[in-house]
């Protein structure tokens, strides 16, 4: 139980990042954005494109995010969050995804590493 216990922990520093520069994003910009955060699920309205959402996915030790242009599962790899298709790093598809979807660019800090395996 401690894996998943690190990987939730871990997860949840990562929404709670993201959540964070979201803030760092609408206070800078007029961006049309609001998010919330409930037990393991990021939820980012972005007004009338969608809602994008981030979660922990604890059975298979990954992040998942829906999109309107898809749903992505990221897992460790390397130390870092990536795309178990693509490779891409967590932030740089979150950032993709929110200047695609929303038209608003958001600056994403380095995301806290997932668990060592």
């Amino acid at each position: 139980m401690s894996g998943e216990s690190e990987f939730s922990a871990r997860a949840d520093a990562v929404l709670a990042a993201v959540g964070a520069a979201l803030d760092d994003a609408i206070d800078a910009s007029d961006a049309d954005l609001d998010w919330s955060l409930n037990d393991g699920v990021l939820t980012i309205d972005c007004g009338r494109d969608g809602k994008l959402i981030v979660n922990r996915h604890v059975p298979n030790r990954e992040i998942w995010v829906a999109a309107k242009s898809g749903g992505f599962h990221f897992r460790a790899t390397d130390g870092a969050w990536r795309d178990s298709r693509a490779g891409e790093e967590l932030g740089a598809a979150l950032k993709r995804l929110l200047r695609d979807q929303a038209g608003t660019t958001v600056d994403l800090p380095s995301l806290p590493p997932p668990p060592a395996d």
